[in-house]
């Protein structure tokens, strides 16, 4: 019989998507068959599943640590935060619409019947549904009509554990303020609670534990150390920006500007482990250094970003680096802001309107309805280096750059542009720097030499660290009884 135990916390980036995720491998290592679930999601940087949708990336981390295929039924309600027109709501992995915020929670009540289908979908699938809550369970004020914490935990009767955060302080007064204002029924439903990313003697904290134990009446199960290696596997909210690690010291530099829309940014992550290397990335209110390579990234919504990435003044200073001979990457809506225009006729990203690209690729882009949302696998042009990754976006780029490629798909579509010095270029394909061989042959590019590693074991080997992490610090069979 499939049983169920869900992990909400105290706050947002408190830690839950990952103790999911190692309580997922913890799991699995143990021969059981594992499923994430997330009912509501709120995040830019999503991944395309295998039944050919959407989903936020933690749900796609998870889902690798429990060694399943993603599904839109692990997260059936992504928001996707964008200028003007609020957010784009997903519903089981398909774009619903675009609503304000106020409409939303309007629209929630309507919502939750697709959250319970998919939830009764993964249940059937699975022996544990270990499910994620968002933000904060103490959101007394959106309480009504919530899908997400305990408006979800009620509807679907499943037992919560409650994580709070003492590396951000107030841990004993995160938890049991949680209990205070907790209506008593949905209290009820807290089984214990975690504390998160503890730094020290544990042995310190060990009447603090006993204090939040007597104030809530809720058990504890575990006191877990902060685990540094967390930093290198990919992050789903872009608050996690602000918690990667400081650039490196390598000889090459690449500078990346953090638009406020910014999407997929886990593309960048693979970067940061090769030595040669040294991404940089630049926050508002900072010129872009110099450096030899300029990668400008996805946006959720890219006549907004580049409007911001103006104002900052940055457009004047990629004009500079490409004078002195630089080199510049965009991905995806970073692509589409190099070309002469931006359409957006059918006022997608918001007001129907034309604006002025960065001039940097002679293309131009038209927004459309459509969204193409589909794994991809080919070579590179230039050098025959295999890639596998995903195209997600909507709009259609054309244009005479566009007669020079960048990558050749599998099925012999082309896709991407290059400036007629080489020295520009623009590709739609997401996460081609997590395939080694491709990686490689952009930092052979740049004049460095590639490492000799391998990107997904080495996010495997920390899934597997920090399964061995929380089997350690949480008491993981007393987890599995309390699951129903």
């Amino acid at each position: 019989m499939s049983r169920a135990l869900m992990i909400q916390g105290t706050g947002s980036d408190v830690g839950k998507s990952l103790i999911v995720a190692g309580l997922a491998r913890a799991f699995v290592n143990r021969r059981m068959n594992v499923a994430p679930f997330k009912p509501q999601n709120m995040s830019n940087n999503a991944a395309v599943t295998a039944d050919g949708g959407e989903i936020g990336r933690a749900q796609a981390l998870q889902a690798r640590a429990a060694r399943i295929p993603t599904s839109v039924h692990m997260n059936p309600v992504l928001l996707k935060p964008q200028s003007e027109v609020g957010a784009q709501v997903i519903v089981q992995g398909r774009v619903y619409g675009n609503f304000r915020a106020s409409a939303y929670q309007a629209l929630k009540p309507k919502l939750m019947a697709s959250v319970q289908d998919s939830f009764a979908r993964m249940k059937a699938s699975a022996d544990l549904v270990l499910v994620e809550g968002a933000g904060s369970a103490s959101e007394i004020n959106l309480r009504a009509n919530d899908i997400a914490n305990m408006g979800f935990a009620r509807a679907c009767d499943v037992p919560v554990v409650l994580v709070g955060d003492i590396d951000r302080g107030g841990v004993i007064a995160q938890i049991v303020g949680a209990k205070a204002v907790l209506d008593p029924a949905d209290a009820a439903l807290v089984r214990g609670f975690i504390v998160n990313r503890f730094r020290g003697d544990p042995a310190l904290f060990a009447s603090g534990m006993q204090l939040i134990e007597e104030k809530s009446g809720w058990p504890a199960l575990g006191l877990v150390p902060h685990f540094a290696e967390a930093a290198r596997l990919p992050a789903e909210d872009s608050v996690a920006l602000s918690h990667r690690r400081a650039s490196g010291g390598g000889r090459i530099k690449i500078a990346v500007p953090l638009l406020p829309h910014i999407a997929n940014f886990d593309d960048l992550d693979p970067l940061d482990g090769e030595d040669d290397l040294d991404v940089i990335r630049v926050r508002r209110g900072a010129p872009l250094p110099v450096c030899d390579l300029v990668i400008l990234p996805g946006s959720k919504a890219t006549i907004a970003d580049l409007a911001a990435f103006r104002s900052e003044g940055w457009d004047v200073d990629l004009a500079a680096h490409v004078r002195r001979g630089g080199r510049v990457l965009g991905i995806c809506g970073g692509y589409q802001m190099l070309g002469r225009t931006i359409s957006d006729p059918l006022g997608i990203e918001g007001p129907a309107s034309e604006v002025a690209g960065l001039h940097l690729l002679d293309v131009a882009t038209t927004m459309t309805a459509d969204k193409s949302l589909v794994a991809v696998s080919g070579v590179s042009i230039d050098d025959g280096a295999p890639f596998a990754g995903y195209e997600m976006h909507v709009g259609e780029t054309r244009g005479a750059d566009c007669a020079r490629p960048v990558l050749r798909f599998a099925d012999g579509r082309l896709d991407g542009a290059r400036s007629a010095d080489g020295r520009v270029a623009g590709i739609y394909v997401h996460g081609v720097f997590a395939d080694d061989r491709q990686r490689a042959g952009h930092v052979r590019a740049l004049g460095g030499a590639p490492g000799e590693r391998s990107y997904d074991r080495e996010i495997d080997a920390i899934l597997d660290m920090l399964a061995a992490h929380l089997a350690e610090h949480v008491d993981i069979d007393r987890l599995l009884t309390l699951a129903e």
